[in-house]
């Protein structure tokens, strides 16, 4: 009796880990000579996007997720991901946009590189503020985070005009995302411990 239940809960513990894995997503940037992988990852405190980006001048430059995954070009990826209808801001700003995750600054010499890596608390890979499907997009110039006093800080930032854009697309687990958290197999298991334990008491 004793085995049959610790080889069910092992099976059980050990399905529950799988379907446990975390959410992650990607974009790969490839527009002109700018290229770069940026990994969206599910973890504690929100999302937390890595990545590089090479293909541009040193400096910072506006880097959002809009509304549409739409890039024939990237002007039809619409307007900032924005569903609160909020002004635009800062990453880390009381007011913004769920799609305002500031500036990549490129560094380095010969062929500058931007290292990317935000935790965002606002952005989710599920539920109302997903950025699945949508796009990723790197602006021309400097995002001023709402703060600049142009005609369009607060809604662009005014980062000018969009010089490379991706759609985000699941990367991991490949098992559909809008199942329950415990999946067919883990419930499967789970029966198989309760059926266990009313016939060994049963008995």
């Amino acid at each position: 009796m004793f085995s049959r239940w610790l080889f069910s809960l092992i099976a059980l513990s050990f399905s529950i880990q799988i379907n446990a894995q975390p959410k992650a997503a990607v974009a790969h940037l490839v527009t002109g000579n700018i290229t770069g992988r940026i990994q969206f990852m599910e973890v504690d405190g929100g999302v937390q996007v890595t990545g590089n980006i090479t293909g541009l001048e040193v400096g910072n430059y506006g880097f959002h997720i809009h509304e549409l995954g739409d890039i024939t070009t990237c002007d039809t990826t619409g307007a900032h991901f924005n569903p609160d209808d909020t002004d635009h801001g800062g990453q880390n700003h009381t007011t913004r946009h769920v799609g305002d995750l500031g500036n990549v600054e490129f560094v380095g010499g010969e062929i500058p590189v931007a290292t990317v890596n935000i935790l965002d608390p606002l952005i989710s890979l599920t539920g109302r503020n997903s950025i699945l499907g949508r796009a990723l997009v790197l602006h021309e110039r400097e995002d001023d985070l709402g703060q600049g006093g142009h005609e369009l800080s607060l809604s662009t930032g005014n980062a000018g005009a969009r010089v490379a854009c991706a759609v985000i697309g699941i990367l991991t687990p490949e098992e559909p995302w809008n199942a329950a958290g415990i999946g067919a197999p883990s419930l499967y298991v789970l029966f198989t411990v309760v059926f266990l334990a009313i016939k060994d008491f049963m008995h």
